[in-house]
């Protein structure tokens, strides 16, 4: 089915109905929703290269993500990001334009795709606490939506964001209600905005109890097995060893589950965790009872949210900033118990 033929099933104008599939704000909520369930019923797909010409939009949203090894940004959680957002790219006909460059070539990559008007918009990833990318995106023109906060910026942007602190708080509240004291935390790099709120919570959580953080209980990295594991046996070796554990990526608590059973220890029994980002499409922490305790936030939704905020922005810039703060449950799973008379040991 082509433009013509749609309209003529509608009882439309070709305008009308091109206007209303490209997102013109002055059409009709109603007639919009008319035309765009007639064309997901027909099965009609607009050229790509005519809706292009038509809007003077390239109809993409980029994503730039820097590639170094110690980078948050190669953690396998993107890809859930980019499943949500690319059900919001398909239902409103935008394509993702994906670049990977060196940790030092971000600014130039924005800018040659501002230059070229390769995408409309642009979802910024992996905030840093002292991020000079908004400065930057604002300068060169193009409506951004960023996936996360900046912690020393006003919030006079748009994005979309866990309430890392609240639930990381949540956690550790809840291990001290086991009657664990000797916590530690797993966390991601602290140069990282999430992961410095992360960090907030755990030691506003022990502080309210008269706690102090332990720096011999933390650490920092990017989130693999490798360092879960590694992190967890070095802890295990303490005088006073850690009776839980608390993980920023499910990733990073395999490697502490590892570590653990290594040692002959039963987890929930000996030693508790509870993870982050537990809800993977390739590894669920799913289950009538799952095996992690977890603070749950959907990183698929996040994706999806983020998508749809820029594409709104592209279509209408002219509009306030509207952020986003999604709330993680806490879901009780069979890794956690209450703490153990003895710090665990090898057994």
């Amino acid at each position: 089915m082509n433009l013509k033929q749609l309209s003529e099933t509608l009882g439309l104008s070709q305008t009308t109905v091109s206007r209303a599939l490209n997102g013109y704000p002055e059409v009709a909520e109603a007639t919009r929703r008319k035309v765009l369930e007639a064309a997901q019923a027909h099965n009609y797909r607009p050229n790509a290269r005519a809706k292009s010409l038509a809007t003077g939009r390239s109809m993409a949203i980029g994503h730039v993500i820097p590639v170094s090894a110690r980078h948050e940004m190669v953690n396998p959680i993107f890809a859930d990001f980019v499943a949500g957002a690319g059900e919001a790219y398909l239902q409103h006909g935008f394509d993702m334009v994906l670049s990977l460059v060196p940790d030092d070539g971000e600014e130039a990559a924005y800018r040659e795709l501002a230059a070229k008007r390769s995408v409309d918009g642009i979802i910024v990833h992996g905030p840093r606490i002292d991020d000079e990318r908004i400065a930057m995106l604002r300068n060169i023109g193009l409506p951004f939506v960023v996936h996360g906060r900046m912690s020393r910026h006003a919030d006079d942007y748009d994005w979309v964001d866990v309430n890392n602190l609240r639930a990381f708080y949540r956690a550790t509240e809840f291990l001290l209600d086991l009657g664990h004291r000797r916590i530690a935390l797993i966390n991601g790099l602290v140069s990282m905005d999430f992961a410095s709120r992360r960090l907030d919570g755990y030691t506003q959580a022990l502080a309210t109890r008269g706690i102090a953080a332990d720096p011999a209980l933390v650490r920092s990295d990017e989130m693999t097995e490798s360092y879960g594991f590694r992190s967890a046996n070095e802890m295990l070796d303490l005088p006073d060893p850690p009776t839980a554990y608390l993980c920023s990526s499910i990733i990073a608590a395999l490697g502490v589950r590892r570590a653990v059973e290594a040692r002959g220890l039963t987890m929930a029994r000996d030693v508790s965790i509870i993870t982050h980002d537990d809800d993977l499409s390739y590894l669920s922490n799913r289950g009538e009872v799952p095996i992690f305790t977890a603070t749950r936030s959907s990183v698929r939704d996040a994706g999806r949210l983020c998508a749809e905020r820029v594409i709104s922005l592209v279509q209408n810039p002219v509009q306030p900033a509207r952020q986003v703060l999604l709330e993680a449950d806490l879901t009780v799973g069979q890794s956690t118990g209450p703490a153990p008379a003895s710090p665990a040991r090898d057994t």
